[in-house]
């Protein structure tokens, strides 16, 4: 069974969720799956053993699950991207657009620096603007994006174009 296929196999569609008219991706089932689990951060780790990492990106909140065990499976630090007022040192932010409004993330100032090659990693990539704010903070630390890695990806929404021309893997794709 392709790693694909095994994460499908576990994806609960929850209709109306949050909202009417919304077809939620639930992937806890994918998270209590612990041969799926693990199939996951295997996979990543492997794809990116070669492409020279310094550090893993995870975003909150589903980011820092996938995030945080990659980073353990490739031997290399986690970097947080939280929303506004959760990292208590000095943070830098940026705030970008919602189809229904505007919302910020910030990363710790010192988190990364010139020369370090970041990997982004989150559960999900609908319209892009959140993985697209991630590469915004990294970039203006003066580190590069490596790429950013998705569990899943909602190829109708179209979130791949905002974030070109940076690499963009996804293991499922809607």
């Amino acid at each position: 069974m392709s790693i694909a296929d095994q994460i499908k196999a576990h994806i609960k569609d929850v209709p109306d969720f949050p909202k009417e008219g919304i077809i939620f991706k639930d992937i806890t089932p994918v998270l209590e799956d612990a041969a799926t689990l693990k199939a996951i951060i295997d996979h990543l780790a492997e794809h990116y053993a070669d492409k020279n990492i310094t550090h893993i990106a995870g975003i909150e909140s589903r980011g820092f699950i996938f995030g945080t065990a990659l980073a353990y499976a490739m031997d290399k630090g986690i970097v947080l991207i939280r929303k506004p007022g959760k990292l208590p040192r000095k943070t830098h932010s940026v705030t970008y657009e919602l189809e229904y409004g505007t919302d910020t993330l910030e990363i710790h100032a010192d988190a990364v620096k010139e020369g370090d090659r970041v990997l982004i990693v989150d559960d999900l990539l609908a319209t892009g603007g959140t993985a697209e704010a991630a590469i915004k903070l990294i970039t203006g630390l003066g580190a590069e994006v490596a790429a950013t890695c998705f569990v899943i990806e909602l190829s109708f929404l179209n979130g791949k174009d905002r974030l070109s021309p940076t690499t963009v893997h996804s293991l499922v794709t809607y």
